[in-house]
């Protein structure tokens, strides 16, 4: 996956947005179990994509990271390019 972009948390908000329509959106198998285990569909990690806020970015694991979370789900996804992310790991805040 390599390093993925280092950019701030209102260029990637913007980055994002672009891949959710026309770019490539990718769940490393980490994310897929993660979403089994707390009964999160693919839309559940889109739209939290699309409406969440976006965190600044922490270098971990050897990637930059970004966290974009709403009030029920936290979803960290790696910016590869402008035109690809993966998501890493997802899941549901407990209250």
């Amino acid at each position: 996956m390599g390093e993925g972009l280092h950019v701030d948390a209102a260029k990637a908000r913007k980055l994002l947005r672009e891949i959710l329509v026309s770019g490539t959106l990718t769940f490393s198998g980490h994310a897929k179990k993660e979403m089994v285990k707390d009964n999160l569909t693919t839309q559940d990690v889109v739209n939290v994509l699309r409406a969440g806020v976006v965190e600044p970015s922490e270098f971990e694991q050897g990637s930059w990271r970004h966290r974009v979370k709403t009030n029920a789900i936290c979803v960290v996804v790696v910016l590869v390019s402008e035109r690809e992310a993966v998501v890493v790991t997802n899941w549901r805040i407990r209250r």
